[in-house]
């Protein structure tokens, strides 16, 4: 059993703000403006296919698995000694599209998680291949699974096997369904006993499709810590271990969870 006292407070920053219509390089200038007022931060979040906006356009737009915004994410990810985070289209070196999770250590290393649950209703199994697999990655002791968007309705997926201590979601979650948005989220901190960080954008898309932005971090229990609204700019939150620890001792749910397994 890990002894999450021992944990330092964990510093997130959430950076929700608009995206240029399949602009890589005017989106990647806007977030640099704005990272260093995330300086100070453990883990930097940026929104689902943050490059281009939420596009099918994936054999046009598509970078190589070490393409150019890798190269950035490394680059800011040492400047400003933190972990940074965010989705874009990737063509694998199996030629296959991913919508990928790019994990951009300060120390050069890149992880990686690739969207599991592909958004139909926008065509995007047509364009992409799924990830099979969870994703579990570390930061200063932290077990952190990150999702991407669609991924968030459904808890199976989602349901935690591995102590997770912090699941973060990635999105383009259009404003015409937020309300979803405002439910589950606070539903997958609760059945997972964990902290729920989730970071959307604002503004249009190139389709015409409107985005609310209310990104947010819930605690264990659910309760808002943290609530941009439509804002736009980065935003602070700090977690507690200690105080996820106490809550887990005095209400257990996860000892009576039901096993379980997911096919591929």
């Amino acid at each position: 059993m890990r002894d999450l006292t021992a944990l330092p407070d964990l510093r997130l920053a959430l950076v929700q703000t608009t995206l240029s219509w399949h602009d890589r390089a005017a989106n990647l200038a806007h977030f640099e403006d704005f990272l260093e007022s995330a300086r100070g931060a453990h883990l930097i979040v940026l929104p689902e296919m943050f490059t281009t906006g939420f596009s099918m356009e994936s054999e046009a737009l598509a970078e190589p698995e070490q393409g150019p915004t890798y190269a950035w994410l490394q680059a800011q990810a040492r400047r400003l000694d933190a972990v940074i985070t965010g989705s874009l289209i990737i063509r694998a070196a199996d030629g296959s599209h991913r919508n990928r999770l790019l994990w951009a250590r300060p120390d050069g290393e890149v992880l990686h998680y690739d969207k599991r649950h592909l958004f139909r209703m926008a065509g995007e199994h047509k364009h992409y291949t799924p990830g099979e697999t969870q994703a579990l990655f570390e930061l200063k002791g932290w077990r952190i699974r990150p999702l991407i968007c669609y991924d968030l309705r459904f808890p199976v997926w989602s349901r935690d096997p591995h102590g997770t201590d912090l699941l973060l979601y990635t999105a383009n979650w259009p404003a015409a369904r937020r309300h979803h948005w405002n439910r589950l989220l606070p539903a997958r901190a609760v059945e997972n006993l964990c902290y729920v960080a989730a970071v959307n954008r604002v503004g249009e898309d190139g389709k015409g499709h409107a985005y609310s932005g209310d990104s947010q971090v819930l605690d264990f229990q659910g309760e808002t810590m943290l609530d941009t609204g439509g804002g736009d700019g980065v935003f602070l939150a700090t977690l507690s271990a200690a105080h996820l620890a106490s809550y887990r001792e005095r209400f257990p749910a996860y000892l009576d969870a039901d096993s379980f397994s997911i096919q591929p």
